[in-house]
């Protein structure tokens, strides 16, 4: 389960589980890769709710 994350400046791929880590980074500086982190930190529970309500095979 990961999130692809895109800002003007690059992107990344960070993984949810079984932990938060980064599985590909492009562009990006130290600070934005800190704060995309820290914000997936903060969010884990809900990018995993939408994770598995976009990806629900009914």
């Amino acid at each position: 389960m990961h999130v692809h994350v895109s800002t003007p400046n690059g992107e990344a791929k960070i993984w949810l589980e079984p932990e938060i880590s980064v599985a590909k980074m492009i562009n990006l500086s130290d600070n934005e890769l800190n704060e995309i982190v820290k914000t997936t930190i903060a969010r884990k529970e809900d990018l995993i709710d939408a994770w598995n309500k976009h990806f629900r095979k009914d």
